[in-house]
């Protein structure tokens, strides 16, 4: 473990050896300085950590802190493998090129062994809520995550979210996009669960790909139709955040300029006076 301070945080490395993975994940630990981790203290992780450290997320959650922004919450930065388009997918269906096939694994390694190990770690045996966030493919990672488990999380960001991800190749005469894109499929044969809320972010040159021809980019294309399915189940705009940056690009600096909105929008607080 390393450990080190940084104004109204603590930054704690961790290794963790992973029986479902056969691998050891390196994780961060961002933790607020003064609060009473038994009582207010909720959970954020975050696939692909590596990118909050490139982004210098310690100074972005740091500054929140200082000024009174943003609840107690401990944030877990889950460093990704080569093996990434793997792991972060969807945990029950392969995409038409067959990746994905560690996503159940990865599942397993967040809910049986990643938990257990930040409670007992950080003696904490109940956080008042826990929420799973990530990027691009790492988002998609952490929706399917939450939907597959609703009743752990209560929370959920994607910035730059992989909801293209298909089970049929675009190219193949029968593609149609309205059932062949998993995540989407995945909203619309699932359940509704009432206390889940969820942020998206799209960057307008997140990419140049219309698929459908219709003018407007696939990432921001694909987004709202997920946010239309989850309407259709029954969630409502009260529930769903959508932020659309102009000029927001498919990289680490797009994604830091969101994610302090991301964390006032879960777990913001009015400004002591």
């Amino acid at each position: 473990m390393h450990k080190h301070i940084f104004h109204h945080i603590t930054i704690e490395d961790y290794l963790i050896e992973s029986v479902f993975l056969s691998r050891a994940v390196k994780i961060n630990c961002y933790m607020p300085l003064d609060s009473n981790r038994q009582s207010d203290m909720s959970l954020l992780l975050v696939n692909d950590g590596q990118d909050m450290v490139t982004m210098g997320f310690e100074k972005i959650i740091d500054k929140l802190y200082r000024h009174h922004e943003i609840s107690p919450l401990l944030v877990v930065g889950i460093h990704c493998s080569g093996d990434r388009k793997n792991e972060y997918a969807t945990a029950n269906v392969l995409d038409y090129a067959g990746r994905g096939n560690k996503a159940a694994l990865y599942t397993r390694f967040v809910m049986e062994e990643l938990l257990p190990f930040i409670r007992k770690t950080y003696a904490i045996k109940m956080f008042k809520e826990k929420s799973f966030a990530g990027f691009s493919l790492g988002g998609l990672s952490a929706l399917d995550i939450v939907w597959g488990n609703p009743q752990e999380f209560s929370k959920v960001g994607v910035f730059s979210g992989s909801f293209w991800w298909r089970d049929k190749a675009q190219e193949e005469p029968d593609f149609d996009e309205d059932t062949n894109r998993i995540m989407h499929r995945l909203i619309r044969e699932g359940g509704y669960y009432p206390w889940l809320k969820f942020f998206f972010e799209v960057g307008t040159q997140d990419e140049t790909a219309d698929r459908n021809n219709n003018g407007i980019i696939d990432a921001i294309d694909d987004t709202l139709s997920l946010i239309a399915e989850l309407k259709l189940k029954g969630f409502t705009n009260n529930d769903i955040e959508y932020l659309e940056l102009k000029d927001g690009k498919h990289n680490v600096p797009t994604w830091a300029r969101a994610f302090p909105d991301f964390l006032k929008w879960g777990w913001g607080k009015e400004v002591a006076v």
